[in-house]
């Protein structure tokens, strides 16, 4: 298992992160199950105390890390990709006015996503398989406002958590003859800003 912390950044750049380590430091938190309500109520107070996105992540990475140390039922809730689309979601809370998403997402061998951005702060924990990420940041012109461009890769493994902010832009490709299986959450997304890209026709559309 790999284990490395990255965040894309607005530019999408993807670079190390550094989280901020659990507040919760007695003995108990190597003894006692930490639960997905426990987790989800840790995350809603984060929402509450912290508007900056990227320290939104810091402080949620290792609740991640921690959730899925104690929740093993986890690594076995995913549906099988869809054979007809590649990719298959299922949805582990998603509560209407409670600004948080949590899924697990699994892709089938070489599998390639849209170029994609979000519109929302996000963090994926790969549990199983191989997955690179090409990142891309808008390069507006007057006669192409739509036009991106490459600005690197980053290829993650099975223990690996990618955070991005709400602007990152990437592609998901699925490396070797496995699934790729992870933990996903999202924030409240805004999808008046959430596009994918057409590389070809420097376009992007609302989805």
């Amino acid at each position: 298992m790999s284990e490395q912390d990255w965040l894309v950044t607005n530019d999408s750049e993807c670079i190390p992160f550094t989280d901020v380590p659990d507040d919760d430091t007695s003995e108990d938190w190597l003894t006692k199950p930490y639960r997905l309500y426990r987790f989800l109520t840790d995350l809603e107070d984060i929402i509450w105390q912290e508007s900056d996105d990227r320290l939104r992540l810091q402080r949620i990475c290792p609740l991640v890390r921690r959730l899925l140390n104690s929740s093993e039922w986890i690594f076995t809730s995913f549906l099988l990709p869809d054979p007809a689309t590649g990719w298959s979601v299922q949805l582990l809370y998603d509560e209407p006015d409670f600004p948080i998403t949590i899924q697990m997402v699994a892709w089938s061998p070489q599998s390639v996503s849209p170029i994609h951005n979000h519109g929302a702060w996000g963090l994926v924990a790969i549990l199983d398989g191989a997955e690179k990420n090409t990142f891309w940041q808008r390069s507006s012109t007057a006669e192409a406002p739509d036009q991106i461009k490459k600005t690197g890769e980053h290829c993650l493994l099975g223990g690996d958590i990618l955070c991005f902010m709400p602007d990152a832009i990437h592609q998901i490709e699925v490396m070797g003859d496995q699934p790729t299986i992870s933990f996903n959450v999202y924030g409240e997304t805004d999808y008046t800003q959430r596009f994918e890209f057409d590389l070809e026709h420097n376009t992007a559309k609302i989805f």
